[in-house]
């Protein structure tokens, strides 16, 4: 049966590559404050949002809108609502479980990026042929086993690539590229695993089961905004390395002026006398207070 994979013409692959893009930098912003994390909850915590931006926005999103544009003639495309779902949760999972590999400890980390990497992928592979899976539709589908094989591997390179990135990059112009660069991949995966599927016609007719794309496409729009609404306001409302050394800095002074406050503290030593004829005397008094007297230099002998 005839294949179409962009139906709406470059605008689907067009705003997949936007979702990607975006995702993936949310992502490595994130993880930029991961390896700023002093504590073992601050951590957890940029290690989720960061899964969830790369493995929800950046690659699954991006591969629910890029189905959009996908059409084989003479048969409706329906999708399995529980397997898609599962997809998404497998997708963020993966990318979580590899960032876990790479940022458990500072040994080895060649070799933890790999291995990262490389569970990931697979991760990141399984999530697209599973999302494939939930497709129904009037025929019989078959995939090629060098065009699938392509596909994993970029898959597993491409996230190896994406943790090795979450560990270096630092300046907003670097983020900003390599976030480019994850787009690339995540849509090269992609398409390269749906070049790689044929549909032949079956005995069945009518409408497949399951939900529209355009039906599942509100409910994935508005979980896309709110989560990226709540990441950006994430990273603005956590407070930077800059921050946290302004309030070491404020914290120090303070303790210093409470410090001059307390009773016993040295205190400045008094200022000199003032220059003239007259000289203050202090004299102390039985009831411990001080009356000043003046004397007169002038007459001393």
């Amino acid at each position: 049966m005839e294949i179409h994979h962009f139906e709406h013409g470059w605008v689907t692959p067009a705003v997949s590559y936007t979702l990607s893009v975006l995702g993936s930098l949310l992502g490595l912003v994130c993880a930029v404050r991961l390896r700023s994390a002093r504590s073992g909850g601050g951590r957890a915590w940029w290690l989720a949002l960061s899964a969830i931006a790369i493995g929800g926005t950046g690659i699954w999103t991006m591969h629910f809108v890029a189905m959009l544009g996908f059409g084989v003639v003479g048969t409706p495309i329906r999708y399995d609502v529980a397997l898609t779902a599962a997809s998404a949760v497998l997708a963020i999972a993966a990318v979580g479980a590899g960032m876990m590999i790479v940022f458990g400890g500072e040994r080895a980390r060649a070799a933890r990026i790999v291995a990262g990497g490389l569970l990931a992928g697979l991760g990141v592979a399984a999530m697209h042929y599973m999302g494939m899976y939930a497709m129904h539709l009037n025929g019989h589908i078959s995939y090629g086993t060098p065009r699938v094989a392509a596909s994993v591997a970029i898959a597993v390179v491409a996230a190896t690539v994406a943790l090795w990135l979450t560990v270096t990059v630092q300046k907003p112009l670097a983020i900003l590229g390599a976030a480019l660069i994850m787009g690339v991949a995540v849509n090269g995966m992609h398409f390269t695993g749906m070049s790689a599927m044929t549909v032949r016609a079956g005995d069945a007719a009518g409408t497949p089961s399951g939900a529209t794309a355009t039906t599942l496409l509100i409910p994935i729009g508005l979980a896309v905004v709110f989560a990226a609404l709540g990441l950006v306001y994430a990273l603005m409302a956590a407070p930077t390395d800059e921050d946290r050394a302004a309030a070491a800095y404020l914290a120090a002074r303070l303790e210093q002026g409470d410090a001059a406050a307390r009773p016993g503290t040295p205190r400045p030593a008094p200022a000199a006398a003032p220059a003239g004829p007259h000289v203050p005397q202090q004299r102390g008094s039985a009831l411990g207070g001080a009356s000043w007297t003046y004397r007169d230099r002038s007459s001393r002998q």
